[in-house]
């Protein structure tokens, strides 16, 4: 089974690759966006949390829209 962190780092890695075609900049700049949409507060706050947390098995990317969703989108 999965933790919450394994869970929300697969997940987020998902929406990445489904944006892929659009670049990198673009696709983290679409899935921070999606995330800030669709995710709860709770989520985006474990999330934003694990951005910069060592050991957290999370590509550059995905670290990248950990760090814009704690930076553009407030947790509430």
């Amino acid at each position: 089974m999965m933790s919450t962190d394994e869970r929300l780092a697969y997940m987020a890695e998902h929406i990445l690759r489904n944006f892929a075609t659009r670049g990198e900049d673009e696709a983290i700049e679409a899935t921070a966006e999606h995330i800030g949409l669709y995710w709860d507060p709770s989520m985006k706050a474990r999330a934003t949390a694990m951005a910069d947390e060592p050991g957290v098995p999370l590509s550059e990317a995905a670290r990248a829209v950990f760090r814009r969703l704690g930076e553009e989108q407030p947790l509430t």
